[in-house]
Protein backbone atom coordinates (compact mmCIF):
# COMPACT_ATOMS: atom_id res chain seq x y z
CA UNK A 1 0.00 0.00 0.00
CA UNK A 2 1.17 3.25 -0.99
CA UNK A 3 2.37 5.83 1.64
CA UNK A 4 -1.18 8.03 -0.41
CA UNK A 5 -3.26 4.92 -0.03
CA UNK A 6 -2.91 5.06 3.72
CA UNK A 7 -3.42 8.87 3.79
CA UNK A 8 -7.07 7.97 2.10
CA UNK A 9 -8.09 6.31 4.97
CA UNK A 10 -10.17 8.34 7.51
CA UNK A 11 -8.50 9.79 10.63
CA UNK A 12 -9.88 8.27 14.00
CA UNK A 13 -13.19 9.98 14.22
CA UNK A 14 -12.87 12.39 17.98
CA UNK A 15 -15.63 13.59 19.63
CA UNK A 16 -16.91 17.15 19.95
CA UNK A 17 -18.12 18.53 23.34
CA UNK A 18 -19.86 22.20 23.53
CA UNK A 19 -19.67 23.75 27.14
CA UNK A 20 -21.91 26.55 28.00
CA UNK A 21 -21.44 28.27 24.86
CA UNK A 22 -22.80 31.86 24.39
CA UNK A 23 -22.21 33.98 21.63
CA UNK A 24 -23.53 37.87 21.32
CA UNK A 25 -23.48 40.35 18.36
CA UNK A 26 -24.11 43.62 20.13
CA UNK A 27 -27.40 43.25 21.68
CA UNK A 28 -28.23 40.14 20.23
CA UNK A 29 -27.59 36.87 21.33
CA UNK A 30 -27.07 34.41 19.15
CA UNK A 31 -26.25 31.57 21.57
CA UNK A 32 -27.70 31.01 24.80
CA UNK A 33 -25.98 28.55 26.79
CA UNK A 34 -25.77 25.48 24.37
CA UNK A 35 -24.17 22.22 26.10
CA UNK A 36 -23.60 19.42 23.56
CA UNK A 37 -22.09 16.45 23.40
CA UNK A 38 -21.47 14.31 19.81
CA UNK A 39 -19.43 10.95 20.94
CA UNK A 40 -16.74 9.88 17.79
CA UNK A 41 -17.98 8.24 14.97
CA UNK A 42 -21.63 10.20 15.89
CA UNK A 43 -23.71 12.00 12.91
CA UNK A 44 -25.16 14.66 14.72
CA UNK A 45 -27.85 16.63 12.28
CA UNK A 46 -28.86 19.78 13.70
CA UNK A 47 -32.12 20.91 12.85
CA UNK A 48 -34.18 24.78 13.39
CA UNK A 49 -35.24 27.71 12.16
CA UNK A 50 -33.59 30.45 10.42
CA UNK A 51 -31.50 32.50 12.96
CA UNK A 52 -31.59 29.75 15.61
CA UNK A 53 -27.87 29.69 15.48
CA UNK A 54 -27.24 26.40 13.75
CA UNK A 55 -24.35 28.10 11.48
CA UNK A 56 -23.09 30.20 14.12
CA UNK A 57 -23.02 26.74 16.43
CA UNK A 58 -20.88 25.20 13.50
CA UNK A 59 -18.31 28.37 13.66
CA UNK A 60 -17.72 28.38 16.88
CA UNK A 61 -16.87 24.47 16.93
CA UNK A 62 -13.50 25.03 14.86
CA UNK A 63 -13.45 29.07 16.55
CA UNK A 64 -14.59 31.04 13.24
CA UNK A 65 -16.03 32.58 15.99
CA UNK A 66 -14.90 33.19 19.53
CA UNK A 67 -17.70 32.33 22.35
CA UNK A 68 -18.45 35.11 24.98
CA UNK A 69 -18.71 32.52 27.08
CA UNK A 70 -18.16 29.17 27.58
CA UNK A 71 -15.46 26.70 24.91
CA UNK A 72 -15.54 23.76 22.84
CA UNK A 73 -13.32 20.63 23.10
CA UNK A 74 -12.63 18.37 20.05
CA UNK A 75 -11.55 14.94 20.47
CA UNK A 76 -10.20 15.97 24.17
CA UNK A 77 -8.29 19.12 23.28
CA UNK A 78 -9.60 23.10 23.81
CA UNK A 79 -10.14 24.90 20.73
CA UNK A 80 -8.46 28.04 20.25
CA UNK A 81 -7.43 28.46 23.76
CA UNK A 82 -4.83 26.59 25.50
CA UNK A 83 -5.20 26.01 29.77
CA UNK A 84 -2.24 27.87 31.35
CA UNK A 85 -1.11 27.97 34.91
CA UNK A 86 -4.37 27.25 37.71
CA UNK A 87 -6.40 25.68 34.63
CA UNK A 88 -7.26 29.58 33.26
CA UNK A 89 -7.97 29.67 29.54
CA UNK A 90 -5.45 31.15 26.96
CA UNK A 91 -5.94 32.44 23.69
CA UNK A 92 -3.89 30.54 21.44
CA UNK A 93 -1.63 31.92 18.79
CA UNK A 94 -3.17 32.10 15.25
CA UNK A 95 -0.25 29.59 13.76
CA UNK A 96 -1.39 26.88 16.84
CA UNK A 97 -5.09 27.80 15.97
CA UNK A 98 -4.60 27.27 12.22
CA UNK A 99 -3.33 23.67 13.23
CA UNK A 100 -5.99 23.49 15.35
CA UNK A 101 -8.56 23.89 12.23
CA UNK A 102 -6.92 21.47 10.01
CA UNK A 103 -8.50 18.63 11.95
CA UNK A 104 -11.54 19.56 11.89
CA UNK A 105 -13.16 19.85 8.30
CA UNK A 106 -15.61 21.94 7.11
CA UNK A 107 -17.77 21.98 3.97
CA UNK A 108 -19.99 25.56 3.93
CA UNK A 109 -22.86 26.56 1.66
CA UNK A 110 -21.03 28.72 -0.88
CA UNK A 111 -18.53 25.90 -1.64
CA UNK A 112 -15.18 28.57 -1.20
CA UNK A 113 -13.73 27.18 -3.80
CA UNK A 114 -10.24 29.25 -4.94
CA UNK A 115 -11.17 30.02 -9.02
CA UNK A 116 -7.55 30.62 -10.07
CA UNK A 117 -7.20 26.72 -9.46
CA UNK A 118 -8.44 23.37 -11.11
CA UNK A 119 -10.35 20.78 -8.77
CA UNK A 120 -7.25 18.85 -8.64
CA UNK A 121 -5.26 21.46 -7.17
CA UNK A 122 -8.41 22.99 -4.97
CA UNK A 123 -8.18 19.68 -3.03
CA UNK A 124 -4.67 19.09 -3.44
CA UNK A 125 -3.97 22.67 -2.03
CA UNK A 126 -4.07 22.82 1.78
CA UNK A 127 -1.96 19.06 2.71
CA UNK A 128 0.69 20.31 0.35
CA UNK A 129 0.59 23.70 2.18
CA UNK A 130 1.19 22.50 5.54
CA UNK A 131 3.49 20.22 4.53
CA UNK A 132 1.91 16.75 5.49
CA UNK A 133 2.87 15.93 1.55
CA UNK A 134 4.71 16.75 -0.63
CA UNK A 135 3.49 18.11 -3.88
CA UNK A 136 3.28 15.30 -6.36
CA UNK A 137 1.55 13.07 -3.07
CA UNK A 138 -0.98 15.77 -2.21
CA UNK A 139 -1.99 15.71 -6.13
CA UNK A 140 -2.22 11.84 -6.17
CA UNK A 141 -4.28 11.96 -2.78
CA UNK A 142 -6.58 14.68 -4.49
CA UNK A 143 -6.89 12.18 -7.75
CA UNK A 144 -8.26 9.35 -5.08
CA UNK A 145 -10.64 11.79 -3.45
CA UNK A 146 -12.21 13.63 -6.11
CA UNK A 147 -12.54 9.79 -7.78
CA UNK A 148 -13.92 8.75 -4.26
CA UNK A 149 -16.82 11.58 -4.68
CA UNK A 150 -17.81 10.70 -8.16
CA UNK A 151 -15.33 13.83 -9.72
CA UNK A 152 -12.77 11.37 -11.74
CA UNK A 153 -13.26 12.96 -14.95
CA UNK A 154 -13.42 16.45 -13.55
CA UNK A 155 -9.78 16.82 -11.84
CA UNK A 156 -8.49 19.42 -14.69
CA UNK A 157 -11.96 21.95 -14.54
CA UNK A 158 -11.99 24.70 -12.64
CA UNK A 159 -14.70 25.92 -10.49
CA UNK A 160 -16.63 28.09 -13.42
CA UNK A 161 -16.56 25.10 -15.56
CA UNK A 162 -18.37 22.39 -12.60
CA UNK A 163 -21.55 22.49 -11.53
CA UNK A 164 -23.01 23.57 -8.17
CA UNK A 165 -23.10 20.13 -6.94
CA UNK A 166 -20.00 19.25 -8.23
CA UNK A 167 -18.28 22.01 -6.90
CA UNK A 168 -19.42 21.12 -2.97
CA UNK A 169 -18.22 17.76 -3.86
CA UNK A 170 -15.19 19.34 -4.48
CA UNK A 171 -15.04 21.34 -1.76
CA UNK A 172 -15.85 17.48 0.31
CA UNK A 173 -13.01 15.94 -1.22
CA UNK A 174 -10.91 19.21 0.34
CA UNK A 175 -12.04 18.92 3.77
CA UNK A 176 -11.39 15.03 3.36
CA UNK A 177 -7.62 15.80 2.61
CA UNK A 178 -6.04 16.62 5.58
CA UNK A 179 -8.03 13.50 7.79
CA UNK A 180 -10.02 15.68 9.81
CA UNK A 181 -11.32 13.70 13.27
CA UNK A 182 -14.39 15.86 12.49
CA UNK A 183 -16.34 17.39 9.82
CA UNK A 184 -18.63 20.34 9.99
CA UNK A 185 -20.90 20.76 6.92
CA UNK A 186 -23.18 24.41 7.07
CA UNK A 187 -26.09 23.67 4.91
CA UNK A 188 -24.56 22.12 2.09
CA UNK A 189 -27.31 21.50 0.01
CA UNK A 190 -29.16 25.06 0.56
CA UNK A 191 -27.06 27.22 -2.24
CA UNK A 192 -27.35 24.00 -4.55
CA UNK A 193 -30.30 24.01 -7.31
CA UNK A 194 -32.88 21.21 -6.60
CA UNK A 195 -31.99 18.62 -9.10
CA UNK A 196 -28.58 19.05 -7.57
CA UNK A 197 -29.15 18.04 -4.36
CA UNK A 198 -29.30 14.43 -4.58
CA UNK A 199 -25.53 13.99 -5.59
CA UNK A 200 -23.98 16.03 -2.86
CA UNK A 201 -25.72 14.76 -0.51
CA UNK A 202 -25.32 11.23 -1.56
CA UNK A 203 -21.61 11.66 -0.82
CA UNK A 204 -22.65 12.76 2.69
CA UNK A 205 -24.29 9.44 3.03
CA UNK A 206 -21.06 7.52 2.46
CA UNK A 207 -19.07 9.70 4.47
CA UNK A 208 -21.78 8.71 7.44
CA UNK A 209 -21.39 5.17 7.10
CA UNK A 210 -17.65 5.11 6.92
CA UNK A 211 -17.73 5.79 10.91
CA UNK A 212 -16.80 9.33 10.59
CA UNK A 213 -17.95 12.13 13.11
CA UNK A 214 -20.06 14.10 11.35
CA UNK A 215 -21.83 17.28 12.49
CA UNK A 216 -24.71 18.67 10.08
CA UNK A 217 -26.76 21.75 10.09
CA UNK A 218 -29.31 21.10 7.37
CA UNK A 219 -32.74 21.85 5.86
CA UNK A 220 -33.10 18.18 4.41
CA UNK A 221 -35.48 16.31 6.43
CA UNK A 222 -35.69 13.27 4.26
CA UNK A 223 -31.68 13.38 4.85
CA UNK A 224 -31.31 13.51 8.66
CA UNK A 225 -34.10 10.91 9.13
CA UNK A 226 -32.07 8.45 7.38
CA UNK A 227 -28.36 9.38 8.40
CA UNK A 228 -28.88 10.75 11.59
CA UNK A 229 -27.56 9.09 14.70
CA UNK A 230 -29.04 12.32 16.65
CA UNK A 231 -31.27 15.10 15.71
CA UNK A 232 -30.96 18.32 17.79
CA UNK A 233 -33.48 21.38 17.58
CA UNK A 234 -31.82 24.81 17.94
CA UNK A 235 -34.37 27.33 18.70
CA UNK A 236 -33.16 30.60 19.77
CA UNK A 237 -29.84 30.27 20.57
CA UNK A 238 -31.09 27.11 22.82
CA UNK A 239 -31.23 23.47 22.43
CA UNK A 240 -34.95 23.03 22.80
CA UNK A 241 -34.98 19.24 22.08
CA UNK A 242 -32.44 16.19 20.82
CA UNK A 243 -32.69 12.96 20.46
CA UNK A 244 -32.89 9.65 17.68
CA UNK A 245 -34.71 10.83 14.50
CA UNK A 246 -37.86 8.62 15.30
CA UNK A 247 -38.42 10.24 18.63
CA UNK A 248 -37.47 14.34 17.50
CA UNK A 249 -39.18 13.66 14.10
CA UNK A 250 -42.04 11.84 14.75
CA UNK A 251 -42.88 12.10 18.68
CA UNK A 252 -41.43 15.63 18.85
CA UNK A 253 -41.77 16.75 23.16
CA UNK A 254 -41.48 20.19 22.72
CA UNK A 255 -44.06 22.65 21.28
CA UNK A 256 -41.74 24.48 19.43
CA UNK A 257 -40.17 21.26 17.50
CA UNK A 258 -44.04 20.61 16.48
CA UNK A 259 -44.63 23.83 15.27
CA UNK A 260 -41.58 24.42 13.31
CA UNK A 261 -41.86 20.53 12.13
CA UNK A 262 -45.86 20.91 11.23
CA UNK A 263 -44.13 23.41 8.55
CA UNK A 264 -41.11 21.59 7.18
CA UNK A 265 -42.96 18.34 6.55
Amino acid sequence: MTATATTLRNAAPVSVEVHGVHKWYGAHRVLDGVDLTVRPGEVTVILGPSGSGKSTLLRVINHLEKPEIGHVSVGGEPIGVRRGSGGRLKELSERALLAQRSRIGFVFQNFHLFPHLTALDNVAAAPAATGRLSRAAARELAGELLTRVGLADRTGHYPRQLSGGQQQRVAIARALALRPGVILFDEPTSALDPELVGEVLGVVKDLATSGTTLVVVTHEIGFAREVADRIVFLDEGRIVEQGPPGQVLDRPRHERTRAFLAKVL
